[in-house]
């Protein structure tokens, strides 16, 4: 058996690539290298450099590396850029996710995981917010990602192809063991540009707003270490591989942080106390967006190791120290 993993070679994929080859399974990378890394893709993994639009390259890999899942990674991210170019965020998160998903049906692949988001719950009126919460999402990139759910649970219908949908929080942190992390030197991240401002490699940093209805006004998030979020897709695969149902899990700690809260703690991990100025609001963030994480633990028990926000800023810190390390050499 093995797994083809889209956008193997980016921030989250790349440790879903480290998590299936350390526990001795088959993988398959394909990845256009338009944001990853090849030195971040296990070398056990075998890399198909292309597009995932491409309907007949899918094809060929599916068919010749016997592909039993397919762990669907490769997306547009940000944002604000989705609500100035929402066609290309459609293009990229939709119209090729569906080229995906039509060759997994056509190839017989059984499983498949796709990531998702919470930005697919909009300024929810509930909170926490749970996988019944209705989807509302106020940016592109949040419609682009729902569309897909959509399509995932018509193929289910249809086809029979069986999918988790994980609805990411805010992910942050790094591989414990170093070998992964956000290596994308222009990255939006919070902790990611906190941090960066930290080390001198940004003159400082912007809080997008500090007028929210929130207890200092900035916004509030749940951030996730990217190693328990990608425990819960191994969990998720081995679920599925059981022949346990499909569906949609919020993947996070069901607490949250504000941005101003995150930005203190970076300060006193840091030891640094870098220049922060106050912005205005940007287009598409919610105020508030923490989850209601029950169900994903009862349903594949999954046990978060890194629930602790000082541990996921000091795994980002010693990600990007190697970074600069890496660089000097």
């Amino acid at each position: 058996m093995t797994v083809l993993v889209t956008g193997g070679a980016g921030y989250i994929g790349s440790h879903m690539v480290l998590a299936l080859t350390d526990a001795g399974e088959d993988v398959v990378v394909l990845d256009d290298f338009s944001t990853g890394f090849e030195r971040l893709v296990s070398p056990k993994a075998r890399i198909v450099r292309g597009d995932m639009g491409d309907q007949a390259l899918l094809d060929r890999v599916i068919r010749e590396h016997r592909i039993d899942a397919v762990a669907h990674f490769a997306a547009k991210i940000v944002v604000p850029e989705s609500v100035a170019d929402p066609l290309g965020y459609y293009l990229n998160n939709t119209v090729k996710a569906r080229a995906v998903i039509e060759a997994a049906v056509r190839g017989g692949v059984p499983n498949f995981i796709f990531s998702s988001t919470a930005a697919v719950y909009g300024d929810a009126e509930e909170m926490p917010v749970t996988e019944t919460t209705p989807a509302v999402p106020v940016s592109p990139y949040g419609r682009s990602k729902l569309m897909v759910e959509w399509m995932l649970a018509d193929a289910a219908h249809a086809h029979g192809l069986n999918s988790l949908a994980l609805r990411y929080f805010n992910v942050a942190g790094a591989d414990p063991a170093g070998r992964s992390g956000q290596a994308t030197q222009n990255a939006t991240h919070l902790i990611k540009v906190a941090v960066q401002t930290a080390l001198g490699l940004r003159p400082g940093m912007t809080v997008f707003g500090t007028d929210y209805p929130t207890p200092d006004g900035s916004c509030i998030r749940d951030y996730i270490h990217v190693s328990d979020l990608i425990d819960a897709h191994v969990a998720g695969l081995a679920h599925l591989r059981r022949g346990g149902a499909g569906g949609i899990l919020n993947c996070a700690y069901g607490h949250g942080s504000s941005v101003l809260e995150v930005i203190d703690l970076v300060k006193k991990v840091s030891g640094v106390d870098f220049p922060v100025t106050l912005g205005e609001r940007r287009p598409g963030d919610p105020a508030r967006i923490v989850a209601a994480a029950e169900r994903i633990r009862s349903t594949l028990g999954w046990r978060p190791r890194f629930d602790d926000l000082e541990t996921i800023v000091t795994h980002a810190l010693d990600w990007e120290r190697r970074l600069l390390a890496r660089d000097a050499a």
